[in-house]
């Protein structure tokens, strides 16, 4: 979690800003303007594709991940409770509720991951927290159910 005293990172983004606690070092990518629910907030590219997992990739398929261009965007942290998605079909990060200037930025990591390459604990805080955050595998269909997922996940669950 970031706490309330942090550093401003610049990007290259004036819609965005990545911010660092300077007590735990974690970097989060935080709002500067407001945002609808179902609004494209910003499109990315695919930077470079590796064949294995890393903590800074997105899963495609089996055995393809991909690295964000813009890199900012590679700071948007995990949320039980997420405010955007990935829309791995336009390349596109999406609000998935209302955004305010100052809210960071999160998504559902498991969405796009089937099986992480570092599985952590999760501290959101919400009623509907998994805990240890692995991947799509180590969760329900049903529980996955109720979150937008990338067409690889949708595959794997079919």
């Amino acid at each position: 979690m970031i706490s309330t005293t942090y550093q401003r990172i610049p990007v290259e983004a004036a819609s965005f800003e990545v911010r660092r606690d300077p007590i735990t070092g974690f970097k989060g990518l935080f709002s500067n303007r407001s945002f609808d629910t179902g609004e494209t907030m910003e499109t990315f590219k695919v930077k470079s594709l590796r064949n294995a997992p890393t903590y800074l990739t997105v899963q495609i398929d089996e055995t393809t991940h991909f690295e964000f261009d813009p890199e900012f965007l590679q700071y948007m942290n995990h949320h039980c409770d997420p405010n955007v998605y990935l829309n791995l079909e336009e390349l596109s990060i999406v609000a998935q509720k209302p955004i305010e200037a100052g809210d960071e930025l999160t998504f559902f990591y498991p969405s796009t991951e089937w099986k992480m390459d570092r599985p952590f604990q999760c501290h959101c805080g919400t009623d509907n927290c998994f805990g240890t955050i692995s991947g799509a595998h180590a969760i329900s269909a049903e529980q996955l159910s109720n979150y937008k997922l990338s067409p690889y996940i949708q595959q794997k669950l079919s």
